[in-house]
C-alpha cells in the first residue's frame, strides 16, 4: 500500500508519500506563495523522489477541513483531479484529527485549535488509544471560552496546538486552570506525514470517497456565503 497525502488546509502546504510501515518522503513549504502555486510542483517532485507513479498508489489522502476556505478548496480540487486521472479513491481526514496525530502515542489530552475569527475557533479534544486518536469532543466551530470551559471541567493536563494557539495564547494562558503546555514548532501545525499515517488506517477500514463524492468540511459558511445570505435577507425585508 502506498498513499499520497496532501494538506493545504492552513498556512503550510505539505505533501507526503507513505506506506503502512514508513513515511517515504514529506515536503512542506511555508513561504510567500499560494497553495495554488506550490501544490502541484511539490506533488510532482515528491513522486519523482520516491519513484512513485499514479498506478502505484492505493489512494490519495487530503485534509478535508476545517481550515482556510481557499486552502480547502484548492486541496479538494487537486485531489479530485488526480483521483479521476489515476482512478483511485480519496481518503478525507479531519484537519483537527491530523493535528492531534502529531502527538501519536501521547498520554493525556490533546486540544487542536484553529482560529475561526469572530471570537470562535475550530477545535476538539483527543486522546490516544495506541496510535489512534479518539475524539472525546468532536471537531466543531465553537467559542474559545466554551472550549476552555470544557478543558477546565476535565481538569487534566492538556497540550494545545494549531495555528489558533499564537492568536489566542494570552487568553489560554490566563483562563486555563489545569496543567497545560503549548506544542513546539515542529508539532504545532498540520503535517502531511501525520495525515498519511491516519489515512492508512482509514483506508483499511474502507473509509474512502470517490472524486465525485469529495467535498470539504468547512464546519461553517465562508464569509462570502454569510455576506450573500445577509444581503438576500436584507432584500427580503425591503
Amino acid at each position: 500500500m502506498k498513499i499520497l497525502a496532501i494538506d493545504s488546509s492552513g498556512p503550510v502546504a505539505s505533501v507526503a508519500v507513505v506506506t503502512e510501515d514508513a513515511v517515504l518522503a514529506e515536503y512542506s513549504v511555508n513561504f510567500k506563495k499560494t497553495h495554488s502555486q506550490t501544490l502541484l510542483p511539490m506533488i510532482e517532485e515528491i513522486m519523482r523522489m520516491t519513484e512513485t507513479e499514479g498506478k502505484d498508489l492505493s489512494a490519495i489522502a487530503v485534509t478535508a477541513g476545517p481550515g482556510s476556505y481557499t486552502g480547502l478548496r484548492i486541496g479538494a480540487s487537486t485531489v479530485k483531479g488526480l483521483a479521476l486521472v489515476w482512478q483511485i479513491p480519496i481518503v478525507p481526514v479531519s484537519t483537527i484529527a491530523v493535528l492531534a496525530a502529531n502527538y501519536a502515542g501521547h498520554e493525556g489530552l490533546i486540544c487542536p485549535i484553529l482560529d475561526a475569527r469572530r471570537g470562535q475557533v475550530y477545535g476538539g479534544l483527543y486522546r490516544f488509544s495506541g496510535v489512534t486518536p479518539i475524539a472525546e469532543v468532536e471537531p466543531c466551530c465553537t467559542l474559545l471560552s466554551d472550549l476552555i470551559e470544557e478543558v477546565n471541567r476535565r481538569g487534566e493536563k492538556v497540550v494545545f496546538l494549531g495555528d489558533g494557539v499564537p492568536v489566542h495564547k494570552e487568553t489560554l494562558t490566563g483562563s486555563v486552570t489545569c496543567g497545560f503546555t503549548f506544542a513546539p514548532m515542529n508539532k504545532a501545525l498540520q503535517s502531511a506525514a501525520s495525515l498519511g499515517l491516519l489515512a492508512v488506517g482509514l483506508f483499511k477500514e474502507g473509509k474512502t470517497v470517490t472524486a465525485e463524492e469529495m467535498v470539504p468540511e468547512y464546519l461553517r459558511q465562508s464569509q462570502a456565503e454569510r455576506e450573500r445570505e445577509e444581503r438576500l435577507a436584507n432584500r427580503a425585508h425591503d
